[in-house]
C-alpha cells in the first residue's frame, strides 16, 4: 500500500518578509497557478497537502513545522535566494525539496546545487515520479522535465480550496487566477515563451470554471495568466459570453496590440474586461505584435498612441509595457519617443523593464553571453528593474541611467500623474495609477536608480562590476540582500549569492578536457 505523505507547496510571490501597504493589498493577487495545480495533483495521488502563498507576511517556519516528507517551492528568479534559503532549512530537517517555476526553467543547473529535484515543464506523471522516488540527493539535485507543457490543467473548481485560502489574505481586491492557453505565437527574442508552442486549453472547461465562480462571487474578478490572451479570440469570447450574461465578470489580461483591434475591443468591453496590458516593447522592432508593420520611430509612436487611446475608450485601465536598453536602441531618441507617447496617450500607465537575460529563458541570451555582456548580478536583483544584467550595446552606464531616470521622472511627474488621473473615468483605475506612481514602482524606482547612478560615478569598484572588470559584488547590493531577506539571509547555503552568468553558453559548448598523452 502506498504511503500517505505529508506534502508542502509554497508559492513565493515576493522575495522576503515585507509589511508594506502595497504588499498587504496586492501580493495575494499575484498567486501563480502551477503551485495550486501541483497541490491538486498531490492530493489526487492520495497525499495530505498544505499550500501556502507566501506574501511576505507569513512565518514559513511556523507554517511548515515537523513531519513533512517533501516540499515543493515555486519561484521566480528574483525570489531564488529566498527559495535556496528555505530549501537549506528544510533539507537540514530531513525534508526532500523540489523547485519549480520560472527560475527552475531559467537556471536549472544552478538550482540543482540547492534542491533535491528541479522541474522544467511538468505534468502529473512528473509529480507522481518525484513523489514515488523522493530521495535526498547527495551532490546535485535531479532535473526532470516532461518536454512540453501539459495538455490540460485542473480547473478553478478543482483548485478552489487553494485559491480560497490565498484570497482570504487579500483585504480589498480579490483576483482569481485563470489560464486559457500556454505558449505564444510571437517570437520576441527576449521572452521566455518565445520558443514555447502556442496551445489553447479546453474552452468548455473555461466556461464551467466561470460558471462555478459565480457561485462564489457576485461579480468575480479574474486575472488571465496567458502570455498573450485572446489568440483564439472567437473561442475565448464564446466561452465567456455563454457562461453568463454580459458583464457578469471583471477581467484583466495581457494581450498584444495585434489582437486588440477596434472590432475586438467592443467585444472585450461587452464581456467585462476592465484592464488590458499590451506590450509595445520598442519603437524599432516587433511590428507584427504591435500591429504597426514596418513603421518605426515617430510614425510608430503616433499609431500606437492612437490605438491605445481607442483601447481606453473601451477599457478603464491600460498598462503599456516597454523594454529599455534593447540593442536596437541608441541615443536619446527611444526615450524621447516614449515621452511623446506619454503625452499623446496620457491615460495609459507605462510599465518599464530594463533589458535582462534570464539564463536559459530565451535564445537571445546565448548571443549576449558569447559577446561577454552578461553580468553576474545575484538572482535577487533580476526582476527587470533593480539590475540590468546585460551591458547595453549602445550606451555607457551613466548615460543610460541618466536617460532612464529622466524618462521615469517624466512618466511619474506631478503633471503626468494629474493628466493620467484626469484622462480616466473609472475611480478605481484613477487611484490605482496614483498609488503605483507614488509607491515603489514610480517614486521608489527613481530613488533607486539615482543611488545606482551616484555609485557608478563615485565608487570605482562599483563601476568595475558594471563594466565586467570585476566579479566582486559591491557592498551596496550585499546590504540590500541582507535587508530584504531578513532572518533568511543567515540560512543561505554557501555560494548561493553567486552564479555563473554564462552557464547557458557553457552548456551549449562545454569545455573539452585535454587527454594526457601516455
Amino acid at each position: 500500500m502506498k504511503k500517505k505523505l505529508k506534502v508542502g507547496v509554497i508559492d513565493l510571490v515576493c522575495k522576503g518578509p515585507t509589511h508594506t501597504l502595497w504588499g498587504r493589498i496586492m501580493h495575494a493577487n499575484l498567486a501563480s497557478i502551477m503551485p495550486q495545480v501541483i497541490a491538486t495533483w498531490c492530493e489526487d495521488e492520495g497525499h495530505e497537502v498544505k499550500h501556502v502563498c507566501y506574501t511576505g507576511r507569513e512565518d514559513l517556519d511556523l507554517e511548515f513545522t515537523s513531519g513533512y516528507d517533501i516540499i515543493f517551492i515555486s519561484s521566480f528568479t528574483q525570489a531564488a535566494l529566498l527559495a535556496y534559503a528555505l530549501s537549506n532549512s528544510f533539507r537540514k530537517r530531513g525534508i526532500v525539496t523540489v523547485l519549480g517555476g520560472p527560475h527552475a526553467r531559467c537556471y536549472p543547473d544552478d538550482a540543482r546545487l540547492y534542491f533535491d529535484y528541479v522541474l522544467g515543464f511538468t505534468n502529473k506523471e512528473t509529480i507522481a515520479e518525484v513523489l514515488a522516488e523522493r530521495e535526498p540527493q547527495r551532490h546535485e539535485g535531479r532535473y526532470l522535465a516532461s518536454g512540453k507543457q501539459p495538455h490540460s490543467l485542473p480547473g478553478v473548481k478543482e483548485r478552489w480550496k487553494f485559491i480560497e485560502s490565498t484570497l482570504a489574505k487579500a483585504p480589498l481586491l480579490k483576483m482569481v487566477p485563470m489560464i486559457g492557453s500556454m505558449g505564444c505565437p510571437y517570437t520576441c527574442s527576449f521572452c521566455i515563451d518565445s520558443t514555447v508552442p502556442y496551445q489553447p486549453l479546453d474552452f468548455q472547461g473555461m466556461k464551467e470554471d466561470l460558471q462555478f465562480l459565480l457561485t462564489k462571487f457576485k461579480q468575480p474578478m479574474i486575472a488571465w495568466h496567458d502570455p498573450n490572451f485572446g489568440v483564439r479570440f472567437e473561442d475565448n469570447m464564446e466561452a465567456i459570453a455563454t457562461a453568463a450574461p454580459a458583464n457578469s465578470f471583471r477581467f484583466i489580461a495581457e494581450s498584444s496590440l495585434s489582437i486588440l483591434t477596434e472590432k475586438h475591443l467592443k467585444v472585450f468591453k461587452e464581456n467585462g474586461f476592465t484592464a488590458l496590458l499590451p506590450g509595445v516593447e520598442t519603437w524599432y522592432e516587433l511590428g507584427g505584435k504591435s500591429k504597426t508593420g514596418q513603421l518605426r520611430g515617430q510614425d510608430k509612436v503616433a499609431q500606437v498612441a492612437s490605438h491605445v487611446n481607442k483601447i481606453l475608450d473601451n477599457v478603464p485601465y491600460v498598462q503599456t509595457n516597454f523594454v529599455l536598453g534593447l540593442d536596437s536602441d541608441s541615443g536619446s531618441e527611444p526615450f524621447e519617443l516614449t515621452k511623446h507617447f506619454i503625452d499623446l496617450s496620457p491615460g495609459a500607465f507605462p510599465g518599464y523593464s530594463l533589458l535582462s537575460a534570464f539564463g536559459e529563458a530565451a535564445p537571445l541570451n546565448l548571443g549576449y553571453q558569447k559577446e561577454g555582456r552578461v553580468l553576474p548580478f545575484p538572482f535577487h536583483f533580476l526582476n527587470n528593474h533593480l539590475a540590468m544584467n546585460v551591458k547595453p550595446k549602445n550606451y555607457e552606464w551613466v548615460d543610460f541611467y541618466d536617460k532612464v531616470i529622466d524618462l521615469t521622472e517624466y512618466s511619474f511627474s506631478p503633471r503626468a500623474i494629474y493628466r493620467r488621473f484626469k484622462a480616466i473615468g473609472n475611480p478605481t483605475a484613477k487611484w490605482m495609477n496614483v498609488m503605483r506612481a507614488i509607491s515603489s514602482e514610480g517614486y521608489g524606482r527613481i530613488r533607486f536608480f539615482k543611488k545606482v547612478r551616484q555609485q557608478l560615478i563615485e565608487d570605482r569598484a562599483f563601476r568595475s562590476y558594471f563594466e565586467g572588470e570585476s566579479t566582486e559584488l559591491p557592498e551596496f547590493y550585499t546590504q540590500k540582500i541582507k535587508k530584504d531577506l531578513g532572518k533568511w539571509f543567515e540560512l543561505l547555503p554557501e555560494g548561493a549569492m553567486f552564479h555563473d552568468p554564462n552557464a547557458y553558453l557553457h552548456k551549449q559548448h562545454p569545455k573539452k578536457t585535454a587527454v594526457p598523452v601516455a
